[in-house]
Parts: C-alpha cells; structure tokens; sequence
C-alpha cells in the first residue's frame, strides 16, 4: 500500500496533511512532479522527478501505482486510469474517485471541457478552502483506516 502524489498542482497543506500521515501510519507516500520538490526527512516521503512535458507525471504514475495504492490528484483522467489498475484516487477537495463514480466523474469532467472550449462556460472551479482540506483529511483517514484494516 503507498501514496502517490501527483505533486505538481497539489496544495501545499494537502502536502503537508500528507507528510503527517504518512509518519504517523508509516505509510509510504511519493511525491511525483517535473519540478525539484523539497520534501521532510522520513523514511516514508520520498520524490520522483520526472521529465517535463504533457502529462509525463501522470504516465509514470500510472506505470507504478498497484491495486490498492491510493493517488492524490485533481486530474480526472488520471484517476480514472488509476482506477482501471485497481487503485483509488483522491483530489484535493476530498472526493475519493472508486470504480462506482470515476466514469461519471471523467464525462462531466469532458463535457465542461467541451463548454469551456466554446465559451460558453469562462470561470474555474472555486478557490480552495478550509472545508476542502477537512474534507481531504477525513476521506484520507477514511482510506488509511480501511487500507490498514485489509492489511
């Protein structure tokens, strides 16, 4: 069982909440990013740099990640291939992605992207907020207690 964070766009408090974590389960988690991320000293954090370019974070998650690993993104299709390997993913706002919601999940997500390219939607999604982090701290608690329970 291990973390994998699409690390790039994640919130720095969703990094930290997941630092915590992984010391306090001794669960291993690895943050995955084309930029130098500065991580704490732990057996259990660790970083993979990637080279940059479209999407080279996601593929190398997804050549990594085995079923029951969980992946921190706000990348749906990556959740959704994250899914397809048996895994589970978790965006940043708490949602957890399973095999019962990331189809549905990934057709809105392309519908709006069909809208946005037409104009006919022009905002984003609203700014991260302290509800967002509880939410992303109890559905992690959530999955690490039911990770260790299968353990």
């Amino acid at each position: 069982m291990q973390i994998w964070v699409d690390a790039d766009a994640c919130p720095g408090v969703i990094k930290e909440l997941l630092f915590r974590a992984a010391n306090r389960t001794k669960t291993k988690v690895t943050l995955v990013a084309n930029q130098s991320m500065v991580t704490p000293r732990s057996e259990f954090i660790d970083s993979l740099l990637v080279s940059g370019g479209m999407n080279v974070a996601d593929r190398r998650i997804v050549e990594l990640v085995v079923p029951g690993d969980l992946v921190i993104t706000a990348d749906i299709p990556l959740a959704a291939e994250v899914v397809a390997k048996g895994g589970q993913a978790l965006n940043p706002r708490g949602e957890l992605y399973t095999h019962d919601n990331v189809g549905e999940r990934l057709a809105v997500r392309n519908l709006l992207d069909e809208l946005r390219g037409g104009g006919q939607i022009t905002g984003g999604p609203a700014n991260f907020s302290a509800n967002d982090r509880q939410a992303f701290a109890n559905q992690l608690d959530r999955w690490l207690t039911a990770a260790r329970a299968k353990q």
